[in-house]
Protein backbone atom coordinates (compact mmCIF):
# COMPACT_ATOMS: atom_id res chain seq x y z
CA UNK A 1 0.00 0.00 0.00
CA UNK A 2 1.43 3.33 -1.05
CA UNK A 3 1.96 5.81 1.76
CA UNK A 4 0.07 9.10 1.59
CA UNK A 5 2.68 11.75 2.45
CA UNK A 6 1.75 15.45 2.60
CA UNK A 7 4.16 18.36 2.90
CA UNK A 8 2.88 21.27 5.01
CA UNK A 9 3.76 24.91 4.34
CA UNK A 10 3.35 28.29 6.01
CA UNK A 11 1.19 30.87 4.26
CA UNK A 12 2.69 34.18 5.38
CA UNK A 13 -0.28 36.13 4.00
CA UNK A 14 -2.58 34.56 6.59
CA UNK A 15 -2.46 36.03 10.11
CA UNK A 16 -3.11 32.67 11.76
CA UNK A 17 -0.54 30.67 9.82
CA UNK A 18 2.46 29.40 11.77
CA UNK A 19 3.19 28.12 15.27
CA UNK A 20 0.66 29.25 17.83
CA UNK A 21 2.12 27.63 20.95
CA UNK A 22 4.54 25.03 22.24
CA UNK A 23 3.00 22.28 24.32
CA UNK A 24 4.66 19.96 26.82
CA UNK A 25 3.34 16.44 26.31
CA UNK A 26 3.82 12.89 27.47
CA UNK A 27 4.20 11.42 23.99
CA UNK A 28 5.71 13.84 21.44
CA UNK A 29 4.97 12.74 17.88
CA UNK A 30 8.46 13.72 16.75
CA UNK A 31 9.68 11.00 19.17
CA UNK A 32 12.32 13.18 20.79
CA UNK A 33 12.28 13.74 24.54
CA UNK A 34 13.47 16.98 26.05
CA UNK A 35 16.01 17.05 28.85
CA UNK A 36 15.73 18.96 32.10
CA UNK A 37 18.89 21.02 32.47
CA UNK A 38 20.39 21.36 35.91
CA UNK A 39 23.35 23.39 37.07
CA UNK A 40 26.37 21.52 38.38
CA UNK A 41 27.98 22.27 41.72
CA UNK A 42 28.38 26.03 41.69
CA UNK A 43 29.00 27.14 45.26
CA UNK A 44 29.76 25.34 48.50
CA UNK A 45 26.17 25.24 49.72
CA UNK A 46 24.56 24.99 46.31
CA UNK A 47 24.66 21.46 44.93
CA UNK A 48 22.81 20.47 41.72
CA UNK A 49 20.70 23.62 41.81
CA UNK A 50 17.82 23.40 39.34
CA UNK A 51 17.74 25.82 36.46
CA UNK A 52 14.25 24.62 35.55
CA UNK A 53 15.02 24.73 31.85
CA UNK A 54 13.75 22.15 29.36
CA UNK A 55 15.67 21.77 26.11
CA UNK A 56 14.56 19.76 23.13
CA UNK A 57 13.45 19.62 19.51
CA UNK A 58 10.33 21.51 18.50
CA UNK A 59 10.38 20.50 14.83
CA UNK A 60 12.58 18.11 12.86
CA UNK A 61 12.76 18.66 9.10
CA UNK A 62 11.65 15.92 6.69
CA UNK A 63 10.51 13.67 9.54
CA UNK A 64 7.32 11.81 8.67
CA UNK A 65 4.65 12.29 11.35
CA UNK A 66 1.74 9.84 11.38
CA UNK A 67 -1.80 11.21 11.40
CA UNK A 68 -5.28 9.79 11.09
CA UNK A 69 -8.60 11.61 10.91
CA UNK A 70 -10.93 8.69 11.53
CA UNK A 71 -11.27 7.89 7.84
CA UNK A 72 -7.77 7.84 6.39
CA UNK A 73 -4.20 7.46 7.52
CA UNK A 74 -1.38 9.61 6.23
CA UNK A 75 1.90 11.30 7.09
CA UNK A 76 2.85 14.97 7.22
CA UNK A 77 6.30 16.52 7.10
CA UNK A 78 7.97 19.94 7.12
CA UNK A 79 10.92 20.95 4.95
CA UNK A 80 14.01 22.66 6.36
CA UNK A 81 12.79 25.94 4.88
CA UNK A 82 9.38 25.63 6.55
CA UNK A 83 10.93 24.68 9.89
CA UNK A 84 13.16 27.75 9.79
CA UNK A 85 10.30 30.00 8.73
CA UNK A 86 8.09 28.62 11.52
CA UNK A 87 10.78 29.30 14.13
CA UNK A 88 11.25 32.87 12.88
CA UNK A 89 7.52 33.67 12.81
CA UNK A 90 7.11 32.22 16.31
CA UNK A 91 9.53 34.82 17.63
CA UNK A 92 8.58 37.79 15.44
CA UNK A 93 4.92 37.35 16.38
CA UNK A 94 5.86 37.31 20.08
CA UNK A 95 4.56 33.81 20.88
CA UNK A 96 7.40 32.97 23.30
CA UNK A 97 5.09 32.83 26.32
CA UNK A 98 2.36 30.75 24.67
CA UNK A 99 2.42 27.26 26.17
CA UNK A 100 -0.02 24.46 26.88
CA UNK A 101 -0.13 21.16 28.71
CA UNK A 102 -1.03 18.25 26.40
CA UNK A 103 -2.36 20.85 23.91
CA UNK A 104 -5.45 21.51 26.01
CA UNK A 105 -4.65 23.37 29.24
CA UNK A 106 -3.21 26.82 28.71
CA UNK A 107 -0.30 27.54 31.05
CA UNK A 108 1.39 30.57 32.57
CA UNK A 109 4.98 30.61 33.72
CA UNK A 110 6.58 28.86 30.76
CA UNK A 111 8.68 30.89 28.32
CA UNK A 112 10.94 30.07 25.40
CA UNK A 113 14.30 31.56 26.38
CA UNK A 114 16.40 30.09 23.57
CA UNK A 115 15.57 29.22 19.98
CA UNK A 116 17.98 28.07 17.29
CA UNK A 117 18.35 25.95 14.18
CA UNK A 118 20.96 23.18 14.20
CA UNK A 119 23.64 24.05 11.63
CA UNK A 120 26.19 21.35 12.55
CA UNK A 121 24.90 18.28 14.39
CA UNK A 122 28.33 17.49 15.88
CA UNK A 123 29.18 20.97 17.14
CA UNK A 124 25.69 22.06 18.12
CA UNK A 125 24.82 22.64 21.78
CA UNK A 126 22.36 19.74 21.62
CA UNK A 127 25.21 17.26 20.98
CA UNK A 128 26.63 18.06 24.40
CA UNK A 129 23.51 16.47 25.89
CA UNK A 130 23.62 13.42 23.58
CA UNK A 131 20.71 14.58 21.44
CA UNK A 132 21.34 13.13 17.99
CA UNK A 133 19.36 15.48 15.75
CA UNK A 134 19.75 16.40 12.07
CA UNK A 135 20.79 19.72 10.54
CA UNK A 136 17.79 22.02 10.22
CA UNK A 137 16.10 20.93 13.46
CA UNK A 138 14.41 23.71 15.42
CA UNK A 139 15.61 23.58 19.02
CA UNK A 140 14.13 25.44 21.97
CA UNK A 141 14.92 25.90 25.64
CA UNK A 142 11.93 26.62 27.86
CA UNK A 143 12.19 28.19 31.31
CA UNK A 144 9.62 26.75 33.72
CA UNK A 145 8.58 29.26 36.38
CA UNK A 146 5.41 27.35 37.24
CA UNK A 147 6.12 25.41 40.44
CA UNK A 148 3.32 22.91 40.00
CA UNK A 149 4.21 22.04 36.43
CA UNK A 150 7.84 21.51 37.38
CA UNK A 151 7.19 19.46 40.51
CA UNK A 152 4.18 17.41 39.45
CA UNK A 153 4.68 17.01 35.72
CA UNK A 154 8.35 17.47 34.75
CA UNK A 155 10.02 15.87 37.78
CA UNK A 156 7.44 13.07 37.90
CA UNK A 157 8.05 12.28 34.23
CA UNK A 158 4.46 12.93 33.18
CA UNK A 159 5.68 15.09 30.29
CA UNK A 160 8.62 14.08 28.17
CA UNK A 161 8.81 16.29 25.12
CA UNK A 162 7.72 19.34 23.15
CA UNK A 163 4.95 19.43 20.61
CA UNK A 164 4.00 22.34 18.38
CA UNK A 165 0.52 23.54 17.56
CA UNK A 166 -0.40 25.90 14.78
CA UNK A 167 -1.96 26.31 11.37
CA UNK A 168 -0.48 25.31 8.04
CA UNK A 169 -1.52 24.66 4.46
CA UNK A 170 -0.69 21.61 2.36
CA UNK A 171 -0.46 23.64 -0.87
CA UNK A 172 1.15 27.01 -1.38
CA UNK A 173 -1.81 28.29 -3.40
CA UNK A 174 -4.44 27.53 -0.72
CA UNK A 175 -5.36 29.01 2.62
CA UNK A 176 -4.42 27.09 5.77
CA UNK A 177 -6.83 24.21 6.20
CA UNK A 178 -6.40 22.06 9.28
CA UNK A 179 -4.67 22.88 12.52
CA UNK A 180 -1.57 20.84 13.26
CA UNK A 181 -0.88 19.36 16.65
CA UNK A 182 1.95 16.92 17.10
CA UNK A 183 -0.05 14.75 19.45
CA UNK A 184 -0.54 11.83 17.12
CA UNK A 185 -0.12 8.95 19.54
CA UNK A 186 -3.62 9.22 20.99
CA UNK A 187 -6.85 8.80 19.13
CA UNK A 188 -9.47 11.51 19.52
CA UNK A 189 -11.39 9.82 22.33
CA UNK A 190 -8.28 9.28 24.45
CA UNK A 191 -7.25 12.89 23.93
CA UNK A 192 -10.69 14.11 24.99
CA UNK A 193 -10.63 11.88 28.06
CA UNK A 194 -7.28 13.45 29.03
CA UNK A 195 -8.84 16.89 28.60
CA UNK A 196 -11.68 16.03 30.95
CA UNK A 197 -9.20 14.69 33.50
CA UNK A 198 -7.21 17.90 33.32
CA UNK A 199 -10.36 20.00 33.67
CA UNK A 200 -11.39 18.00 36.73
CA UNK A 201 -7.87 18.48 38.09
CA UNK A 202 -8.24 22.24 37.76
CA UNK A 203 -11.70 22.32 39.27
CA UNK A 204 -10.43 20.55 42.36
CA UNK A 205 -8.62 23.74 43.24
CA UNK A 206 -5.12 22.96 42.07
CA UNK A 207 -2.94 25.94 41.26
CA UNK A 208 -2.22 25.69 37.55
CA UNK A 209 -2.73 29.24 36.32
CA UNK A 210 -5.29 29.31 33.52
CA UNK A 211 -6.63 32.37 31.73
CA UNK A 212 -10.16 31.76 30.48
CA UNK A 213 -12.91 33.88 28.94
CA UNK A 214 -16.69 33.69 28.62
CA UNK A 215 -17.62 37.08 27.16
CA UNK A 216 -18.57 35.68 23.75
CA UNK A 217 -21.92 37.01 22.47
CA UNK A 218 -25.27 35.40 23.24
CA UNK A 219 -25.74 34.87 19.51
CA UNK A 220 -22.74 32.49 19.55
CA UNK A 221 -24.39 30.45 22.30
CA UNK A 222 -27.67 30.40 20.39
CA UNK A 223 -25.95 29.22 17.21
CA UNK A 224 -24.27 26.36 19.07
CA UNK A 225 -27.55 25.42 20.77
CA UNK A 226 -29.35 25.36 17.42
CA UNK A 227 -26.74 23.03 15.91
CA UNK A 228 -26.84 20.72 18.93
CA UNK A 229 -30.64 20.58 18.92
CA UNK A 230 -30.78 19.69 15.22
CA UNK A 231 -28.17 16.96 15.74
CA UNK A 232 -30.11 15.54 18.67
CA UNK A 233 -33.42 15.51 16.79
CA UNK A 234 -32.18 14.45 13.35
CA UNK A 235 -28.79 12.86 13.85
CA UNK A 236 -25.66 13.98 12.05
CA UNK A 237 -22.39 12.45 10.95
CA UNK A 238 -20.86 15.89 10.39
CA UNK A 239 -17.88 17.24 12.28
CA UNK A 240 -15.59 15.70 14.84
CA UNK A 241 -15.84 15.01 18.54
CA UNK A 242 -13.74 18.14 19.12
CA UNK A 243 -16.20 20.27 17.11
CA UNK A 244 -19.20 19.02 19.05
CA UNK A 245 -17.36 19.44 22.34
CA UNK A 246 -16.80 23.06 21.33
CA UNK A 247 -20.53 23.43 20.61
CA UNK A 248 -21.40 22.11 24.06
CA UNK A 249 -18.94 24.52 25.67
CA UNK A 250 -20.43 27.51 23.89
CA UNK A 251 -24.03 26.44 24.43
CA UNK A 252 -23.37 26.07 28.17
CA UNK A 253 -21.59 29.42 28.44
CA UNK A 254 -18.40 27.76 29.70
CA UNK A 255 -15.12 29.63 30.05
CA UNK A 256 -12.72 28.89 27.20
CA UNK A 257 -8.96 29.35 26.95
CA UNK A 258 -6.90 31.40 24.54
CA UNK A 259 -5.91 28.30 22.60
CA UNK A 260 -9.59 27.41 22.15
CA UNK A 261 -10.32 30.96 20.99
CA UNK A 262 -7.49 30.65 18.46
CA UNK A 263 -9.08 27.48 17.09
CA UNK A 264 -12.43 29.25 16.81
CA UNK A 265 -10.79 32.11 14.95
CA UNK A 266 -9.11 29.70 12.54
CA UNK A 267 -12.51 28.22 11.65
CA UNK A 268 -13.01 31.39 9.58
CA UNK A 269 -11.52 29.39 6.70
CA UNK A 270 -14.85 27.50 6.42
CA UNK A 271 -16.92 30.65 5.97
CA UNK A 272 -17.65 29.85 2.34
CA UNK A 273 -19.72 26.84 3.49
CA UNK A 274 -21.72 28.57 6.22
CA UNK A 275 -24.95 28.86 4.21
CA UNK A 276 -25.27 25.14 3.45
CA UNK A 277 -28.62 24.01 4.99
CA UNK A 278 -28.33 21.56 7.85
CA UNK A 279 -30.24 18.94 5.89
CA UNK A 280 -28.02 19.21 2.81
CA UNK A 281 -24.48 19.06 4.16
CA UNK A 282 -22.06 19.83 6.97
CA UNK A 283 -21.10 23.43 6.21
CA UNK A 284 -23.92 25.26 7.99
CA UNK A 285 -24.30 23.03 11.02
CA UNK A 286 -20.59 22.95 11.82
CA UNK A 287 -20.28 26.72 11.27
CA UNK A 288 -22.96 27.20 13.92
CA UNK A 289 -21.45 24.52 16.18
CA UNK A 290 -18.31 26.69 16.37
CA UNK A 291 -20.41 29.76 17.27
CA UNK A 292 -21.43 30.92 13.81
CA UNK A 293 -20.42 34.31 12.41
CA UNK A 294 -20.90 36.10 15.73
CA UNK A 295 -18.76 33.62 17.64
CA UNK A 296 -15.98 33.37 15.09
CA UNK A 297 -15.74 37.14 14.55
CA UNK A 298 -15.67 37.56 18.34
CA UNK A 299 -12.82 35.04 18.53
CA UNK A 300 -10.77 36.88 15.90
CA UNK A 301 -11.12 40.20 17.74
CA UNK A 302 -10.66 38.61 21.16
CA UNK A 303 -7.45 36.95 20.07
CA UNK A 304 -6.01 40.29 18.97
CA UNK A 305 -7.09 41.86 22.27
CA UNK A 306 -5.48 39.09 24.36
CA UNK A 307 -2.23 39.17 22.42
CA UNK A 308 -1.82 42.90 22.96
Amino acid sequence: MEENIIELFIDEENDFSGIEAISIVENPAIEEDFIALKAQEIKLAEVDAEKRILMGAALIPDKKIYRHNGEEEYYIFFSKETVRKASELFLTKGKQNNSTLEHEVELNGLSVVESWIIEDEKKDKSAKYNLDLPVGTWMVSVKVNNDQIWEEFVKEGKVKGFSIEGFFTDKLDERPNESVKEQMDYDEFEALAKLFQLEDFLLRGEEIELETYSDYPQAARNNAKRALKWKEENGSECGTLVGWTRANQLASGENISRSTIARMASFKRHQQNKDVPYSEGCGGIMWDAWGGSSGINWAINKLKQIDK
